[in-house]
């Protein structure tokens, strides 16, 4: 995921605004006690995210993948007054660990943690969104994409996590998961329903509007 220079990351972070506290805290228990702790946002996508959802200005998030729930707490964030995020993850181990930090950040009212397969709770919504965070298992991102994507408001967001793929979408690697994101980011780019950017922050977000 280290596109770039070391000396420049440093730069870019030591210009970014710092995160709160609780989420500095998260990312150390992340890394000490979770699996895999690299899926975390970090800093600077996490205070990408937060200001994404202040300027779009999102009601209603969907989440799908909230591990230790780091972004949910970032876009949290940036909510308005009224706003609210359903996030998603199929990991009940990490249940107690996400809930203790929303509590802590006092999101309790706008962060809603469903634990299950998001492919069977999607459906179960009866919500239309302004945004949705896709940031789960990366073979079934095009299906998450076609599931949500007529809840999702005229004008709405669709943000997805990893496009990038550190990398390999570029290179000749021909595993399931790099042709499962190639093959995502080469349908959004013919979606004529969307305008997107892909963004080289981290390891690639795609930033898809719908017309």
């Amino acid at each position: 995921m280290d596109f770039l220079p070391k000396d420049i990351q440093a730069y870019v972070g030591g210009h970014t605004q710092t995160e709160p506290d609780y989420l500095s805290e998260l990312e150390r228990e992340t890394h000490l006690k979770v699996l895999m702790p690299r899926m975390l946002s970090g800093h600077l996508q996490g205070r990408v995210l937060k200001m994404l959802v202040q300027m779009i200005q999102p009601h209603n998030i969907l989440e799908i993948g909230t591990y230790t729930g780091y972004s949910a707490l970032c876009m949290a964030e940036g909510l308005p007054t009224d706003g609210k995020i359903v996030t998603i993850d199929k990991n009940e181990e990490l249940e107690e660990l996400v809930q203790r930090y929303v509590k802590k950040a006092g999101f309790e009212s706008s962060i809603e943690l469903k634990v299950g397969k998001a492919m069977d709770i999607i459906p179960q919504l009866n919500t239309n969104f302004d945004l949705v965070f896709i940031d789960a298992d990366k073979i079934n991102y095009l299906n998450y994409y076609h599931q949500v994507f007529d809840q999702v408001n005229a004008g709405g967001y669709i943000i997805a996590d990893n496009v990038l793929w550190s990398g390999k979408v570029v290179g000749d690697k021909t595993d399931k998961d790099t042709e499962a994101i190639r093959h995502f980011n080469k349908y959004i780019q013919e979606d004529n329903r969307v305008e997107n950017v892909l963004f080289p922050i981290r390891d690639g977000l795609m930033v898809v509007r719908k017309k």
